[in-house]
């Protein structure tokens, strides 16, 4: 029997519910779990969910960029989508841990009110200091503002699609080439992070053109991804900690594409309910992420108890949070984006 061709297009069909099981692979990736727990490498996967979101962000912009391309439009949309979610986040987090609150249980970021301001508009003791508390945040927004300037680069000059490479030959350079690494070193979790996004943007005309892969292919596409995760998952249970993790994360860029495709096949088969549950998920993506690890499980693993029950609970909490809060956000944004329209 002849395999099914895979359709590129269902990258984009099912793009909602991807983004729902990334949001809950980062939130797997953040509960705590003993270094001599068997789960623990497996657990460690979860930090693909990012890339997930990278991969697929990229793939959103060449669509909004081909269908609109407005520099002017495109940044207003953008900021709409990122910023109001992050100041409000950034606010309820830096201001109570700046003023030393007793209830944030925290260590104090911001150490001057220049300081603070500079946390709170741009995260930029992430790029100063390698401050990880939402660094996602800051990283996507860089990638936001030089996109643009890449698809009109691809569109114009398509050899450049090959820049990824020379991303990865830099994220090489930061670790071992001692000047490069005193200087911007520090960025590590950024600079191995581009890639992704990059062909993420390379493979989107593919996706909107409905391209196919030939069905043969999909045993090639489970041997990358057995590879891929075995190798990983190995790297973290026996070896963690004493490698450059740069290398674990190029091993992320063909377990984030095959991990996608193997998914997809996955949400073509499952009811309407769990898609439409994954898509739920996915569309406060962006809230959840800024709501789960600080403002809930840093509360909930207090409790002392077991992975799995502080996973449940912190995801049913962060979810709820995140649709107030998205739904919220919706009544305020909408019109301004009909507006631009």
């Amino acid at each position: 029997m002849k395999i099914k061709d895979i359709e590129l297009a269902n990258i984009s069909r099912y793009r909602g519910e991807l983004m729902g099981a990334a949001m809950l692979f980062v939130i797997l990736f953040h509960v705590s779990l003993p270094r001599e727990d068997a789960f623990f490498g497996l657990r460690r996967m979860g930090n693909i969910g990012v890339d997930i979101f990278l991969f697929l962000s990229g793939i959103g912009l060449w669509f909004s960029w081909t269908k609109h391309p407005s520099l002017r439009h495109f940044y207003l949309r953008r900021f709409l989508r990122i910023y109001p979610a992050w100041l409000l986040i950034a606010c309820l987090y830096y201001i109570p841990d700046f003023l030393c609150l007793d209830i944030t249980k925290h260590q104090g970021h911001s150490t001057n009110i220049i300081d603070l301001i500079g946390d709170i508009t741009i995260n930029w003791d992430f790029w100063l200091h390698d401050e990880l508390t939402f660094w996602y945040i800051p990283c996507i927004m860089f990638l936001y503002v030089v996109s643009p300037f890449y698809m009109r680069l691809i569109i114009k000059h398509p050899i450049y699609r090959w820049l990824p490479v020379i991303m990865i030959m830099w994220c090489i350079l930061v670790q071992y080439v001692t000047p490069i690494h005193a200087v911007v070193g520090h960025l590590e979790i950024f600079w191995s992070r581009i890639p992704i996004f990059f062909i993420g943007i390379n493979i989107a005309a593919a996706v909107k053109r409905k391209e196919t892969m030939d069905g043969a292919s999909i045993w090639m596409i489970w041997l990358i991804f057995i590879m891929a995760l075995a190798s990983s998952i190995f790297l973290e249970q026996e070896k963690h900690g004493q490698f450059p993790i740069f290398l674990e994360r190029m091993l992320y860029i063909p377990l984030t594409v095959t991990t996608i495709l193997l998914l997809n096949r996955v949400f073509r088969r499952t009811p309407r309910t769990i898609n439409s549950t994954f898509r739920l998920v996915g569309a406060m993506s962006l809230e959840a992420y800024l709501i789960h690890e600080h403002f809930v499980l840093d509360y909930i693993e207090l409790n002392n108890w077991t992975y799995w029950p502080t996973f449940f609970v912190t995801a049913s909490i962060s979810l709820l949070l995140a649709w107030l809060l998205h739904n919220a956000l919706e009544r305020i944004i909408i019109p301004i984006e009909k507006r631009i329209k």
